[in-house]
């Protein structure tokens, strides 16, 4: 048999061909996809990460004012330096004229500009040492000490006379403000309630011993059978419901029923409790988690010592509660001077310190004294955000419900933000939340939420730089 000879246009076809074959098997031919099973290369991404923001103030925020020279004072504020670890240079020696329960306005000024220019800047609140004086006289109208403290002594946040008014808004109330003294120029106070420490040391210990110990906890929320006092009972009814899953809160209406009903006895497990009477009997009865919160709408719960015959707030601390709240001036039953407990609950359950909660559930506080352990935070937050197959993991409780949240990122200084996902805040024990990364060229990553002055407006929470 005789070979034929390739002519050289097939020779030519046959080289083409080869280099096809060739380049198919190497993934050659440009990445691009075909029916023939070629993939795209994907676009490399940016390791790019942030701090989120955290819920609750720590110990470096918290200054602790002493009455110079009451052994008392001074015994409590060790003791509560050394359970927190709060800097040295956070305490504040200040001349108290005297022990009485009321400091005159002049006198007042004159010490609060002593804590003002002592202070360093960091210190977003304050712990007021003593048990005396718990209230700021003027010519008009008396402001707790605590208020006095945060906004200074001004008749606008108390009432004039025996006239039945309303005081000045407190612009924290409700805020997303986690640098109070940075952000709004006022640095909520919290007096520590016992005089001496005997009196102080449980409360301390209670208030360390709540954090991060994330209680389910049993609420109370009792519309009283006392009209004037059970106002606040409008905003008791749906918590139950809203927070089930995640709190047992009880919602009991005795507006008809008997006295005995205005208050609860022999409870355990008791971390929220809010009425309205003159008297709570059977505060003691009751067994009360670390970090645990009541109080009462009546006149003179803050006026010590003695509330003019009612329950005041140093009883429900030696009941064994860590917080409480009551008016030192005939507040008239304005619910705005007292805790809203919707609030109070959201704002704590988010990460917030006892201080934190307490103060933003009221909106016009001027007349109402904060007593017990600032710094408890059973609910703490632990925010994180890290890559996880190749997307952003995000934690956080600290979402405001119904509040919107982005993660932007740019490239360049002069870039604009770009959105790489949109987020809702819920109520829920974490939000666990994921998006994805930018492109490998992304230089800076910012989240974005509620302004602390604002809730309505957007603004910068947290950087990558």
């Amino acid at each position: 048999m005789h070979r034929r000879s390739l002519t050289p246009h097939a020779v030519l076809m046959l080289s083409v061909g080869f280099l096809l074959i060739n380049l198919a098997a190497c993934g050659g031919g440009g990445g691009s996809s075909s029916a023939s099973g070629g993939t795209t290369t994907p676009e490399p991404t940016s390791t790019l990460t942030l701090q989120l923001p955290q819920q609750g103030l720590v110990p470096a925020q918290l200054g602790i004012i002493v009455a110079q020279g009451n052994a008392d004072s001074e015994a409590i504020a060790s003791y509560y330096q050394s359970a927190r670890g709060v800097p040295a240079a956070n305490i504040v020696r200040v001349s108290l004229p005297g022990s009485a329960d009321a400091i005159s306005a002049s006198d007042f000024a004159t010490l609060k500009a002593q804590v003002d220019a002592q202070l360093p800047a960091q210190v977003q609140a304050t712990l007021l040492a003593w048990g005396a004086p718990s209230r700021v006289t003027g010519s008009t109208c008396s402001m707790s000490i605590t208020s006095a403290m945060a906004f200074g002594y001004d008749a606008k946040y108390c009432s004039t006379g025996s006239a039945c008014v309303a005081t000045a808004a407190s612009p924290y109330y409700d805020s997303e403000s986690r640098q109070p003294w940075t952000d709004l120029g006022m640095r909520p106070s919290m007096m520590i309630g016992p005089a001496t420490l005997a009196g102080a040391k449980p409360l301390i210990d209670r208030g360390v011993s709540a954090d991060a110990s994330y209680p389910t906890g049993d609420g109370w929320l009792i519309r009283s059978n006392d009209s004037q006092r059970n106002v606040r009972w409008s905003d008791y009814g749906s918590l139950p419901s809203t927070w089930a899953g995640l709190l047992t809160l009880n919602y009991v209406d005795n507006s008809t029923g008997p006295d005995s009903a205005n208050t609860i006895s022999g409870r355990s497990n008791v971390l929220f409790y809010f009425t309205g009477v003159g008297s709570a009997a059977g505060l003691a009865s009751n067994q009360y988690r670390p970090g645990a919160i009541g109080d009462s709408l009546t006149s003179y719960g803050g006026q010590l010592p003695d509330g003019g015959g009612q329950t005041t707030v140093l009883d429900w601390l030696n009941a064994g509660l860590t917080a409480s709240y009551g008016t030192v001036e005939e507040p008239c039953n304005f619910v705005a001077k007292f805790s809203r407990a919707s609030v109070l609950i959201d704002q704590y359950w988010r990460g917030g310190t006892l201080i934190e909660a307490y103060w933003k559930s009221v909106q016009t506080p001027g007349e109402g004294l904060f007593v017990g352990e600032p710094l408890a935070q059973p609910f703490r937050d632990k925010p994180s955000m890290s890559i996880v197959n190749g997307q952003y993991q995000i934690s956080s409780r600290a979402l405001r419900s119904g509040a919107s949240y982005a993660l932007q990122y740019r490239i360049g200084a002069a870039g604009s933000w770009v959105t790489l996902a949109t987020f809702t805040g819920k109520q829920s024990s974490a939000q666990n939340l994921t998006a994805p990364l930018p492109p490998a060229s992304a230089t800076d990553l910012r989240w974005m939420g509620p302004c602390p002055n604002s809730n309505a407006q957007q603004c910068v929470l947290a950087t990558s730089s």
